[in-house]
């Protein structure tokens, strides 16, 4: 049997010109190769779609075109992505060929152009001893996305991060073994679900390992399928082990910048026993990555203009935020003026500031000033006298002296870097006259003078 996988179309209003693309070339294809069955893997949306929305327009036209050609059995994707219910108008659109919507756990055999689903998650008895007496072409083990919140019910909210993959065990295990009667008896047993293997590799290179994905190999190849035809994932990998087949169709369209490897849809050759995958590469954009540890490099970036064409460009830089403005935004769009779209995407680097080690340790303030000059690198004499001027002095006097002593000739000699502090009077003392030559000042008591002590590097 000649089965056409596709999965993972995401047609959305934002990736409607790339997902049917590369969607009617896919369906062009399968009817010229001139497939027995088509399987759509999940993700046929990329979130929910008003029903006026062109692109539920062109997804609904490719549909009925596939069908036209061969029988469409249609798996529920991510929840998130396909809301419950999406893909139930589609299997009203099946004249020619039917088109089978899969939203539950359970088995279908496919016999003579007709989808006969199971009642419960697997083929009962009676049902089993029908298909195994009357035969069938084919038997699809359908597991959609699994609700989590149904899961954490069943098993526990503590359990149901890490249980997954185990329950799913238990059901591919039974599934198992009712395809393996089915096998024994001659016919085609093909897996289909949509998640993540642990261990896979995603689109942009990334290995997925941990306790929290929903298959490992071994229990995809317990469930005793042929072929088992997954999506989710929008890398396109296959594994073998005996002649029977596990793979990702991947993605028709690539619809993130820095996708890895070719774009396509899976075209099965089937057999008891024996299976292959073929990935047809599809007309997907083509995309430039270019990222920079620091500012952009503008001659790297003229020579790869000049082979970009009409490309997708991403343009990606890091750049410290006093320098922010030194790119030249402009400039470079003017470079990729050809390309299809271009995306730029700054990382601006904040300024951190950390504390002077050791200053705490210090057992003097003029001690700790001169270790923060240290770590500043800057002359700490300057500082430390000036520090026991605010700390001699009344603020009022020390700045009355300073606006005293700023006649015209020392005005001019500090704007040649002349920073000599004039001398103060002495403080006048409380038994003797309240003010200090061209200053009026009042005496403050020591208890209210004790915020210049405290708060001396707040302020």
């Amino acid at each position: 049997m000649k089965i056409a996988h596709i999965s993972d179309l995401h047609y959305s209003p934002e990736n409607l010109d790339e997902a049917d693309r590369c969607f009617s070339y896919a369906v062009d294809d399968a009817l010229n190769r001139c497939m027995d069955v088509a399987v759509i893997s999940g993700d046929s949306t990329d979130h929910r779609l008003d029903a006026h929305a062109p692109a539920l327009n062109r997804l609904a036209t490719n549909i009925n075109r596939l069908s036209l050609g061969m029988p469409v059995l249609m798996l529920q994707g991510t929840f998130s992505h396909e809301p419950p219910g999406t893909l139930r108008n589609f299997a009203l659109m099946g004249a020619t060929h039917p088109v089978f919507v899969a939203e539950r756990v359970q088995q279908v055999s496919l016999f003579e152009g007709r989808f006969f689903e199971s009642a419960g998650p697997v083929f009962n008895d009676e049902e089993l001893a029908s298909v195994l007496k009357l035969g069938a072409d084919v038997v699809f083990t359908c597991l959609p996305s699994i609700n989590k919140g149904q899961l954490a019910a069943a098993v526990g909210a503590k359990n149901a991060a890490t249980g997954l993959e185990a329950v799913l065990g238990d059901y591919l295990a039974a599934a198992g073994r009712i395809n393996a009667r089915l096998r024994a008896a001659g016919i085609l047993t093909v897996g289909v679900s949509h998640g993540t293997v642990n261990g896979c590799t995603t689109e942009h290179g990334v290995t997925m390992a941990g306790f929290d994905h929903e298959f490992s190999l071994g229990a995809l190849f317990e469930a005793e399928c042929d072929a088992f035809m997954l999506g989710h994932i929008h890398k396109s990998q296959q594994w073998e082990r005996g002649g029977r087949v596990v793979a990702y169709a991947g993605s028709p369209g690539r619809f993130h910048y820095g996708e890895e490897g070719d774009k396509g849809y899976l075209a099965w050759d089937v057999e008891t026993g024996n299976a292959r995958a073929l990935l047809v590469p599809t007309p997907a954009r083509e995309t430039v990555c270019v990222d920079f540890d620091g500012p952009p490099d503008m001659e790297r970036l003229a020579a790869i203009a000049a082979e970009a064409g009409d490309k997708f460009v991403r343009v990606r830089w890091q750049v410290d935020e006093e320098h922010r403005q030194s790119v030249d935004r402009d400039a470079i769009e003017a470079l990729f003026a050809g390309a299809s779209a271009l995306k730029l995407e700054p990382r601006i680097l904040p300024v951190v500031r950390s504390r002077s080690q050791g200053i705490s340790i210090e057992p003097t303030v003029d001690r700790k000033i001169e270790r923060w000059a240290e770590h500043a690198s800057v002359e700490a004499a300057p500082i430390v006298e000036r520090f026991r001027l605010l700390e001699s002095g009344y603020p009022e006097a020390i700045a009355a002296a300073v606006l005293a002593g700023l006649t015209d000739d020392e005005v001019g000699s500090a704007a040649v870097g002349d920073s000599a502090v004039p001398s103060l009077p002495e403080p006048a003392s409380s038994s003797e006259s309240d003010t200090v030559p061209d200053a009026t000042v009042e005496v403050v008591p020591a208890a209210q003078k004790s915020w210049l002590d405290d708060d001396l590097f707040a302020a």
